[in-house]
């Protein structure tokens, strides 16, 4: 049996005006938009760097580089998709997902269940497996001043070989 655990992270800009946000492929009424190359999913790009990082597989922008135009607002979720694939293949699967989301606008928790559930499938794990927090940054920098989002996830891995 094998046991690994990654870190992800992300950060992306908010800019406007906007009409929503997207986080774990869920779209949040908001007044801004991420600044991003695909559709600037923070929880879903962090989550594949958390996978990609237990597995030793580098990051993100490798497997999906943000220059090549095939990933020019692509859905997150496709890339998600694509990162459980090579988890998979490698013999891993996920025992469980610990998130916690920074953001001081919107108000994050009426979306929490959603996302999970919509995560999950994807995932195939439990959605009681599946930990998202939201928190502020307390006014302080680029996201306390609501000029940003980022989100950190720590993802374990399990393999029986």
């Amino acid at each position: 049996m094998k046991i690994r655990i990654g870190l992800g992270y992300d950060k992306h800009k908010l800019i406007s005006p906007g009409e929503f946000i997207i986080l774990g492929n869920i779209k949040i009424p908001y007044k801004k938009k991420f600044e991003a190359h695909s559709d600037g999913d923070v929880l879903i790009h962090s989550l594949i760097d958390g996978i990609l990082g237990a597995l030793g597989e580098s990051d993100i922008g490798t497997h999906f580089p943000d220059t090549d135009p095939k990933y020019k607002d692509i859905d997150s979720l496709i890339l998600l998709k694509e990162t459980v694939k090579i988890m998979k293949d490698k013999g891993f699967h996920i025992e469980n997902i610990d998130s916690t989301i920074i953001a001081e606008e919107p108000k994050l928790a009426p979306y929490i269940e959603m996302i999970k559930e919509r995560l999950a499938p994807v995932l195939e794990l439990d959605k009681k497996l599946i930990s998202i927090k939201a928190k502020t940054d307390e006014g302080t920098g680029d996201v306390g001043e609501k000029r940003a989002i980022k989100v950190f996830s720590i993802v374990l891995l399990k393999s029986e070989s």
